[in-house]
């Protein structure tokens, strides 16, 4: 009876102490469901379109071949690609997790897993964001041992993706050619998107991805996921696909170079990852990252964007009261908000002429600008606008009176004299040392203090890290450079927003570079690129869209021949481009014919008008640039289907060419929609204007457009473009 009885306490204890759970983390239209059991390692069961709660109750676990681990460690199966590794105290190479609980927390899911032998503590973390259908996942990683656990490799996450005709499409590219679009199918091996810039991360490949998990990606129609890391700093995003039935897609901290030593008690917070899942395609999934990263990333992503002028490519470092004034009065004078002042304006021992000085020395020159900024902040309120300033405080050159002083406060390598960047002269300062942050805070601070009246500040980085080594960290430590930085980046970014929150900020990194969005919850918008023509910029501004909402995406009326690719483009082509965009100017307006004033003018009109639609409405791709159809047309539609703006640009321009009539999308099939033209410079209106035209008809159907703009003789081009404006009656 004794033996009966402790065999029926064990068996209640093995019961009491032994359990699984089915973790659900759900938005509006997404379900993701892990299978978790205490002294195991957390499954994936299910990710794709929401289920609801019989379905759950019904789910097939995965039964092909591959491995479901959430989180898989190095050591113990070391042929499979592991999520993290590291060095125990000890020496260990080994890592085992184990789930040992679930706690929920509003919208967040952790799940806590701990080594059954070393006591290391991993959370895996989740984050529901409902209304917009993002998930975010992130790790805490907690060293409980006694002496120092080095990590090696530390992804955010680990998603399995089953086999199939799945095609990945990313973004790569270069100064002036960023957010390149490259679509291909996963094949057998490994793909790996990785940046090492150390500063900016978005020049060459980017840290946002999409899959098409039913063939090559199409805009509207389609089961795709969606993923970004959300870092400022050096990413590594991999894709392994090997024997077994599933891709596996790795996403974190690039760890070359940049291992950890955490320290007794120290908890390592990796970078979110954002997954969002799409039956409405790649631009179903681009909506959800708009949607979201407008209302819970983009600092003022609810407030409508400023019409700006920006001086540099008008003048270039040819910066003074004079030219900043008239500049000031040209573009309110063509209805815009704010002028921006550039690169040029600051230096005292070192003007700065050209870019091989002065960067560091944040005081006026008064040599171009006798007045000060206290002048220019006159002149732009006699001219009714805003005024913006031109910054990169994170740089120095070796040509100033900052690395006079400190030059132990820069990037370099122990022993070694330092590399030097743009200028011949450039370094970057060190901002995993607190001075160096207290000091670059202190450049916006005493801008800001001084003159409250500033709106808008460019913030530049236009270097990356070329030299690996930190004066500032130990010797031991040395490989924490890249994480230090960008750790001391982000504390200046918080403490800027906490004192100046409502100043508007853009992110710019020799144009492009600071695209992602571990960024832009400091910043209102980035620069797209340096490169402004109007038909590059199609290619780069389709691409960037994936992830990023227009009113992130600076985009301006420049001059031709363009000062990047010398290409000339009607006036009106690079107009209907800018307006898909967070429209501005980067052109000295002196230089413009009256004619193209007034285009312009006209053009701010009408923007005004829909500025809205186009800073919070719903993107719709129609027809890809990449596809090589001869024309590019996108177009976004309100919350309500009341309005919309259709977007049609040439490409190409051939005698007895045949382009494919565009249907729309995102409408109403039962609202009849008027038509209106916008920048129209034709002799006579379209036969569409003003014409009642059924949803249906507009997504099943289309609109033609005459394939050239039909102007007098002597104002003919090549540059054939259409904006219509859509309103619901």
């Amino acid at each position: 009876m004794k033996k009966k009885l402790a065999i029926v306490m064990a068996l209640c204890l093995t019961a009491t102490l032994s359990w699984a759970e089915q973790v659900v983390v759900q938005t509006r239209n997404n379900t993701l469901v892990l299978n978790v059991e205490k002294g195991a390692q957390p499954k994936y069961v299910y990710y794709g379109a929401k289920l609801n709660a019989q379905e759950l109750q019904h789910l097939q676990n995965p039964v092909m071949f591959g491995r479901m681990e959430v989180y898989p460690a190095h050591g113990l199966n070391t042929p499979a690609e592991a999520a993290l590794a590291m060095r125990h105290a000890d020496g260990n190479l080994s890592t085992a997790l184990q789930a040992t609980g679930v706690e929920r927390n509003g919208d967040v899911t952790t799940i806590t897993l701990k080594d059954p032998v070393y006591p290391v503590t991993v959370k895996l973390n989740y984050k529901a964001y409902e209304d917009t259908d993002m998930i975010e996942a992130w790790t805490e990683i907690t060293n409980g041992e006694k002496g120092i656990v080095t990590l090696t490799t530390f992804a955010s996450a680990m998603l399995p993706i089953r086999r199939g005709n799945v095609w990945l499409s990313h973004l790569y590219g270069s100064w002036a050619n960023e957010g390149q679009l490259v679509e291909e199918p996963l094949t057998p091996g490994q793909k790996v998107l990785v940046n090492k810039d150390g500063t900016r991360n978005s020049h060459t490949d980017h840290g946002e991805v999409m899959f098409s998990l039913d063939g090559k990606g199409q805009e509207n129609t389609g089961d795709v996921i969606g993923a970004a890391i959300c870092y400022s700093g050096n990413y590594r995003l991999k894709v392994v696909t090997d024997d077994t039935d599933y891709h596996y897609f790795f996403a974190g901290i690039n760890e070359d170079n940049s291992e950890y030593h955490l320290k007794k008690g120290e908890t390592f917070r990796t970078p979110a990852l954002a997954l969002t899942y799409s039956q409405e395609g790649l631009s179903g999934a681009s909506r959800n990252f708009h949607k979201w990263g407008r209302k819970y990333k983009l600092q003022h992503g609810d407030k409508e964007r400023k019409i700006l002028l920006n001086s540099w490519e008008g003048v270039y470092f040819d910066i003074n009261q004079k030219g900043m004034d008239q500049m000031m009065a040209d573009i309110a004078s063509m209805g815009g908000e704010l002028f921006v002042m550039d690169d040029g304006w600051f230096g005292d021992k070192y003007p700065r002429k050209v870019d091989n000085s002065s960067l560091g020395d944040w005081v006026v020159d008064k040599q171009k600008l006798p007045e000060g900024i206290e002048g220019l902040l006159r002149d732009a309120k006699k001219n009714g606008v805003k005024f913006g300033i031109w910054i990169e405080p994170e740089m120095a050159n070796t040509t100033s009176e900052l690395y006079e002083q400190h030059p132990d406060w820069i990037v370099k390598a122990p022993k070694r004299e330092p590399v030097l960047g743009r200028g011949g002269t450039q370094v970057v300062l060190d901002l995993s040392n607190p001075k160096v942050q207290d000091f670059v805070f202190g450049i916006v601070d005493n801008l800001l203090t001084n003159y409250p009246e500033i709106d808008y500040i460019k913030w530049d980085a236009n270097m990356a890290i070329m030299n690996h080594g930190s004066q500032y960290l130990t010797m031991n430590d040395q490989s924490h450079l890249y994480i230090e930085y960008h750790r001391g980046f982000e504390k200046v970014c918080q403490r800027v927003r906490a004192k100046f929150p409502d100043v508007t900020i853009q992110a710019c990194a020799s144009g492009g570079g600071r695209a992602n969005w571990g960024v832009m919850p400091y910043f209102d918008e980035f620069w797209v690129s340096d490169n402004t023509d109007a038909l590059q910029r199609i290619y780069m501004q389709w691409g960037t869209s994936y992830f990023f909402p227009a009113i992130a995406m600076g985009s301006h009326i420049s001059a031709t021949p363009n000062h990047t690719v010398f290409r000339t483009t009607s006036m009106k082509y690079r107009i209907d481009v800018a307006m898909s965009g967070r429209l501005g100017m980067e052109i000295q307006p002196k230089n413009m014919t009256d004619e193209e004033k007034a285009l312009c003018r006209q053009a701010i009109k009408e923007y005004k008008q829909i500025r809205p639609v186009v800073q919070f409405g719903n993107i719709y791709r129609l027809v890809s640039p990449y596809d090589r159809k001869g024309l590019a047309s996108l177009m976004y539609v309100d919350d309500q289907k009341q309005k919309a703006v259709w977007y049609w640009w040439k490409t190409e321009s051939f005698q007895n060419e045949h382009l494919p009539r565009v249907k729309m999308a995102g409408l109403d099939a039962n609202r009849m929609y008027k038509v209106h033209e916008l920048n129209r410079i034709d002799l006579k209106p379209l036969d569409c204007e003003g014409q009642l035209y059924s949803g249906a008809y507009l997504m099943n159907h289309g609109l033609d457009m005459p394939y050239r703009n039909e102007v007098d003789w002597g104002k003919k081009n090549e540059w054939a473009s259409r904006v219509l404006y859509l309103e619901a009656q």
